[in-house]
This record gives structure tokens, C-alpha cells and sequence, in this order.
């Protein structure tokens, strides 16, 4: 394993729990990881020397969820397989319905705040840092991590008048 495979496999974790949270499908999730690292190491030369790889992994798996999440809204499909025995699993257990309602609070959020709660909220990004990944102004990170907070603590406080929000063109 040369150098740069291993400084990129060191973050594979944190690419897979930030995928899980980005799309809410073991499956996604780990096509969306494994299309990351192909595009990382196919481009590692683009990447400079002692900036922060974390951080350029992430924009990488930003950048190609966004691409996916636009194609999914011209081509829909249906999912070939479920698992049944995952929620089967889930349900016993209390901390596994406190998560699942998490889970889905988190899907409830428009694909921006998700986006930005999950950079800083769970991967422990600084507002500047997450502004980079996503290409925004740190002004936005900071309206979008209030909105989606704020929404959050509606949804799960069980507040029905939560209604997405309305895609203007």
C-alpha cells in the first residue's frame, strides 16, 4: 500500500458515517464512499501537501452527492432490495429508536442544512471549513446550521406543521 493509500484509507470511516447520515442508505452510502475514493485516488495529484485531506475528501464526497441527488430528481427508480431484518434488529433495542427518529429528522431536512448539521454537528468542522467543502459563505453555513437546528428540534418534538420547504425556480 503506497503512502497516499494509506493516509486515504485512515479516513474511510469517517467518509462512511458521513455518507450514512448524507443519504440514509447502507447501500447509497457505501456506492457514494467507494465513487469518493475512486475519484480520490484517480486525482491524489491534485490534492496539495499539507492541506487538510479530511477536508478534501469530504468536498470530493459533497461535490459527487450533489451530482447524484440532481440525477435522482431526472431519473427516479425503485430500490431493488430492503432490509427487513435491519429494522427487525432496530426496534428491540431503546437507543436504536431514539437513532431511527434521528435518522429520520435528519431525512426531513432539506439536502443544504442536512449537509451543513452533519459537517459540523458530526464530523466536528469548523463553520470556515464547512464553507470550503460546500463552496458557500461562512454566512450561510451559519443560517443553514440555525434553520436546520432549529428544524430539527421541531420535527423531533413531533411538531406536524414542519412542512419541507419549497423548491422555487
Amino acid at each position: 500500500m503506497s503512502d497516499h493509500d494509506s493516509l486515504i484509507a485512515e479516513q474511510i470511516p469517517r467518509l462512511r458515517r458521513y455518507a450514512r447520515a448524507l443519504t440514509g442508505e447502507r447501500s447509497a452510502a457505501d456506492d457514494l464512499v467507494q465513487d469518493t475514493l475512486e475519484r480520490a485516488l484517480s486525482r491524489f495529484h491534485l490534492w496539495r501537501r499539507g492541506s487538510d485531506l479530511r477536508a478534501w475528501l469530504f468536498t470530493i464526497m459533497h461535490n459527487l452527492y450533489v451530482n447524484q441527488a440532481r440525477s435522482r430528481v431526472r431519473h427516479r427508480h425503485e430500490a431493488l432490495e430492503t432490509e427487513p431484518a435491519a429494522e427487525a434488529v432496530h426496534a428491540r433495542e431503546p437507543d436504536w429508536l431514539e437513532l431511527r427518529d434521528l435518522d429520520g429528522a435528519l431525512a426531513r431536512l432539506p439536502d443544504e442544512q442536512r449537509a451543513v448539521l452533519l459537517l459540523v454537528g458530526l464530523e466536528q468542522f469548523t463553520y470556515d471549513e464547512a464553507a470550503r467543502i460546500l463552496d458557500i459563505p461562512i454566512g450561510t453555513v451559519m443560517s443553514r446550521l440555525f434553520r436546520g437546528r432549529e428544524r430539527m428540534r421541531a420535527i423531533l418534538a413531533g411538531d406536524t406543521s414542519v412542512m419541507p420547504l419549497k423548491i422555487v425556480k
